[in-house]
């Protein structure tokens, strides 16, 4: 039987990609996303590649649907937990501003996390498997415009880090993808392309997802660093 892989919150960008390299591998993928709509196509690019890939529609933070829908497609060898916004309106108060409230409402990224954790975490400690989570540049570095986000961002990375130094030596991996740039082809790269005047500044920052994937699998495969940071904003 061969290995699988899910990936959370599975987009056209990042997500798409992590797919892709683990499919050359031989993983049989599980895309996981809250947009059914997509997943026609994107399964149908991941057949043309060569890859056995099921689809998912579900929002992560229904901790039943999630734990239900990872049990129903058989054990799992490696998670990657990639959600992220679609669009760049909305974004909270700038840091001087954050109350509590949205403090709270922006840990919302991080619960489910923790959930997927616990949930396949007997299963990777008997495989050796791993976990892979991608997070912003808000975590390692003050970005005050982001406001509480930020404090979500740098929860998700200690969260990963400490994952890490716990479980390493017992055979399982974790490691974060800390990202700050637009990444190609995601959502987020397509509003941008489509409004030049409103984000011209973002436009020239961008990074290439198939090469954030491919170190993504040199980083499950060698197990020598818990982060690698991808950053084209300066």
């Amino acid at each position: 039987m061969s290995p699988i892989a899910v990936v959370l919150g599975v987009g056209p960008g990042l997500g798409m990609s992590v797919a892709r390299r683990f499919g050359r591998e031989g993983y049989d993928v599980v895309l996981i996303s809250r947009r059914s709509e997509r997943h026609a196509g994107f399964l149908a690019e991941l057949a043309e590649a060569g890859v056995n890939a099921r689809a998912f529609a579900l929002d992560l933070k229904d901790v039943d649907q999630l734990r239900s829908t990872l049990d129903s497609v058989g054990p799992v060898d490696v998670v990657y937990y990639g959600p992220a916004a679609t669009d760049l309106s909305g974004l909270p108060p700038e840091i001087t501003a954050t109350t509590s409230d949205e403090a709270r409402a922006a840990m919302d990224w991080l619960y489910p996390a923790i959930d997927l954790t616990q949930h396949v975490l007997p299963g990777l400690l008997e495989r050796g498997g791993g976990l892979l989570f991608a997070g912003g540049l808000s975590a390692v570095r003050p970005m005050p415009v982001l406001g509480a986000l930020t404090l979500s961002s740098a929860a998700l990375r200690n969260y990963a880090v400490t994952l890490n130094a716990a479980l390493a030596d017992k055979g399982v991996y974790v490691g974060t993808l800390t990202i700050g740039g637009v990444i190609e082809r995601s959502d987020i790269h397509k509003l941008v392309e489509s409004r030049p005047e409103e984000y011209a500044g973002l436009a020239e920052h961008t990074l290439s997802p198939d090469d954030i994937a491919e170190t993504a699998w040199q980083m499950f495969v060698k197990r020598d660093r818990a982060e690698e940071l991808f950053s084209v904003l300066g």
